[in-house]
């Protein structure tokens, strides 16, 4: 038999057919869903492909079954309600704008799982995600972009450990979203056609600020002014956890003209809206930095960028700025640089690190 490697199933095509494809290459494969997140309605997941609730649980059990591997739930709502459902929360409150996904990536479906599985005797977990992982020439495990630019998901797990990078498997890195689905309908997996999970998974309907009121709703700051930068009160906001930086649409004020969110001040209640150039800028500050392909960074150093999931990367020099801070300078402009997004730092196709966007600084 050979080595032991659970896959976490969300009930979806990727994570099924990682499964199979470690099946056939000969591992001893064990099937899991991370009960995380299950206090929606059955009739809410399903409409949404949630990837956390009852639907998910059913349709990930039905594939197990189908290729032959045990299958097991184990509950995760704690990690899950204090690394994601917390932080979220409170990242919104202090005005900036989480990626819950990253802290789902790191403290749930890596190190809670990882920790338990090994336990259990497992020498790997393994996703379906859409990244490859290689050992680089310094010896440091470092996430590469997948073959197919469409669904690459390097970006959401720049967070990951060198201990969690050495205990995973990435199988479906190396296919087409299409060539995965045909595996699946080949294989006659019941989850062949069903559509990818959109969205937030706790948000299903991508309401986040209705969310927070219900998650916390003694502690949402009310409506407060929207003000120019030159601090000219322009109208009256819903409240700073309904807004982002960059934001255009959903502001309610009639300026004529496009306007967009530059900054979210929670100590005032206030959101600031320009124009569009305010919302570009050339240089970033970023902390609670993860190294990965690079174990440091003692000098400057040219690389690409991404600062949002779907942002295409942009050329630019990094150098740190403090004990756990490092200064990114683009070569150009950067639209919407939004403090508590993460910031990726790539060479070609490799994750050398990130880091947690603190906000735009001069160059």
């Amino acid at each position: 038999m050979g080595k032991k490697v659970v896959v976490g199933m969300s009930g979806g095509v990727d994570s099924s057919v990682a499964a199979y494809l470690l099946k056939e290459q000969g591992y001893d494969v064990m099937g899991v869903t991370m009960q995380i997140w299950q206090d929606e309605d059955t009739e809410t997941v399903s409409e949404n492909g949630g990837c956390c609730g009852l639907s998910a649980v059913d349709d990930a059990r039905r594939v197990a079954q189908k290729i032959g591997i045990p299958y097991y739930v184990l509950n995760f709502k704690q990690e899950f309600q204090k690394d994601v459902i917390d932080y979220f929360t409170a990242e919104y409150l202090a005005g900036r704008t989480p990626n819950p996904c990253i802290a789902c990536n790191r403290y749930v479906k890596w190190e809670a799982l990882l920790n338990r599985c090994i336990g259990l005797g497992a020498d790997y977990i393994a996703t379906g995600h859409y990244a490859r992982i290689d050992k680089l020439e310094n010896g440091r495990f470092a996430i590469r972009n997948s073959v197919t630019a469409t669904k690459d998901q390097t970006y959401a797990l720049y967070n990951l450990t060198q201990e969690q990078l050495s205990h995973t498997l990435l199988p479906v890195g190396s296919y087409t979203k299409d060539q995965i689905r045909e595996i699946a309908r080949q294989q006659d997996l019941p989850i062949a056609n069903k559509p990818d999970s959109q969205d937030i998974c706790f948000v299903p309907d991508g309401d986040y600020g209705s969310f927070l009121e219900r998650e916390v709703p003694d502690k949402i700051p009310g409506p407060g002014n929207f003000v120019s930068t030159d601090g000219k009160i322009l109208g009256t906001h819903k409240g700073i956890t309904h807004y982002t930086v960059g934001q255009r649409k959903g502001l309610g004020l009639a300026m004529g003209h496009p306007i967009f969110v530059t900054e979210i001040r929670p100590d005032t209640n206030e959101v600031v809206i320009g124009e569009s150039t305010d919302v570009f800028a050339r240089a970033l500050l970023c902390n609670k930095i993860n190294y990965m392909g690079m174990e440091d960074l003692p000098a400057p150093r040219r690389c690409t960028a991404k600062v949002r999931y779907a942002h295409q990367g942009a050329a630019c020099t990094i150098e740190k700025s403090g004990e756990d801070q490092i200064r990114v300078i683009f070569d150009e402009p950067v639209r919407a640089i939004t403090p508590g997004q993460a910031v990726v730092f790539y060479d070609g196709e490799y994750v050398l690190g990130g880091g947690t966007i603190i906000g735009a600084c001069p160059v």
